[in-house]
């Protein structure tokens, strides 16, 4: 049955090229590679969020509740619309993130997201996640609002497999064609050089990672992708003003030792 259940803690970090590299030294020393990043590959991940045509699920979200949610469509590479995909519901709470996930056909997830057409039962899905995710969308009107993709390197522990720290390059969004199948284009929303690194742990990291963050001073920071490309949506469609307005410039445009307060502050 092809459904997946994750309670973790998740950890950001923003880093600059030549920090990447010497971390991602280090952590081959300790940890696996990814299967699909063998041979110095990246693999590509391409989403669809989904929200109200208010933007209520994101906005809520970039207040820093105590609970949030959100719903995704997600692939591995570009899909046809008869392969599997996944469907996600993750939710927030107190700092843990609960992620479940069933696969569908694309054509199937698109039937029932943009039609209300409940996916059949089958061998590849899981009935009682589409019932959670049910609720969920008898909850919300949603639309499919934001494409992004990006490209992923991977490492799990080698005695923890539970711990990962996974690196996304060439992050791309787009607003138009929001479907999977449509390819993996769209306008950068990092700069060139900067990486995302995201700590994955079920509990607490291991001491050598902690003391290699602390080598390198690599401090966590507040960061969403579709956060990100929220703000940035505004800017461009100037609906914000004054200070607000500035304060997200320097977010999106400032070098890097500046990026960690701002990142924060915002």
């Amino acid at each position: 049955m092809a459904v997946e259940v994750f309670n973790r803690v998740e950890r950001k970090y923003l880093l600059e090229e030549d920090v990447y590299e010497k971390l991602k030294k280090r952590l081959e020393e300790k940890m696996e590679v990814d299967s699909y990043n063998r041979g110095e590959k990246f693999y590509s991940i391409m989403n669809i969020y989904y929200d109200t045509p208010s933007d209520e699920l994101i906005r809520n979200s970039l207040e820093h509740p105590v609970y949030k949610e959100k719903l995704r469509l997600r692939s591995y590479g570009v899909p046809q619309m008869e392969d599997l995909v996944f469907l996600e519901i993750k939710k927030k709470f107190g700092g843990i993130v609960n992620k479940r996930r069933t696969s569908l056909l694309l054509s199937e997830a698109y039937e029932y997201l943009h039609n209300g057409k409940m996916p059949m039962e089958s061998c590849y899905s899981n009935q009682q996640v589409l019932r959670e995710i049910d609720a969920f969308l008898k909850r919300y009107c949603l639309l499919p609002k934001v494409f992004l993709a990006y490209d992923r390197m991977a490492f799990f522990g080698r005695e923890d497999k539970a711990f990962r720290v996974t690196f996304d390059t060439n992050l791309r969004t787009r607003r138009e064609e929001v479907r999977l199948e449509k390819g993996m284009g769209g306008i950068q929303l990092l700069e060139e050089g900067i990486w995302l690194m995201e700590v994955k742990i079920m509990g607490a990291a291991p001491l050598w990672f902690t003391h290699l963050l602390s080598e390198y001073q690599i401090y966590p920071v507040s960061f969403s992708k579709y956060g990100t490309e929220y703000k940035r949506y505004l800017l461009q469609q100037n609906v914000l003003k004054g200070e607000e307005k500035l304060c997200l410039k320097q977010l999106l445009h400032q070098p890097m030792e500046q990026h960690y307060r701002l990142v924060q502050q915002y």
